[in-house]
C-alpha cells in the first residue's frame, strides 16, 4: 500500500502500517525508536493524536473520510497533544520532518 499526494502525484511513502483497532491506535508509534525511511502509520479513526512515550519527533497529516487534509503539524515533539480535528477520519503519522512542507490543508492522499 502506498501514500500518494494527489496534488504532485508523489509518494508520500511507501509502506503503510494501519492502525485500525482500539489498541494499535492507543500503542501507535510509542516506545518505537523511529519509523523507517518510506513507511507511515495511518490510524483510523483518529481525529487526535498524542505523542507520549515516543522516543522522536512525527510529522501528521489529518484527513478526512475522502482523504481531503484538514490539518498538518510537522515536527510535533514527544510528550506533546495535538488539537482534536474536527471531520477527521484518518490521521497519517511520519517521521519529523519527512514532509517538509510539501503537503497543505485542502489537499487530498490517496492510498492503494
Amino acid at each position: 500500500m502506498k501514500c500518494i499526494l494527489q496534488r504532485t502525484g508523489e509518494n508520500l511513502a511507501t509502506e503503510v502500517e494501519i492502525a485500525d483497532t482500539y489498541f494499535t491506535r492507543l500503542k501507535g508509534l510509542m516506545l518505537r525508536k523511529g519509523l523507517a525511511d518510506g513507511k507511515t502509520l495511518l490510524l483510523d479513526p483518529c481525529p487526535q493524536i498524542h505523542t507520549c512515550f515516543m522516543r522522536f519527533e512525527i510529522d501528521a497529516v489529518f484527513c478526512d473520510k475522502k482523504g481531503v487534509v484538514l490539518y498538518v503539524v510537522e515536527k510535533m515533539k514527544p510528550w506533546r497533544f495535538s488539537k482534536f480535528v474536527r471531520n477527521a477520519r484518518y490521521t497519517w503519522e511520519f517521521n519529523g520532518g519527512a514532509l517538509q512542507g510539501r503537503v497543505k490543508k485542502g489537499d487530498t492522499i490517496l492510498f492503494e
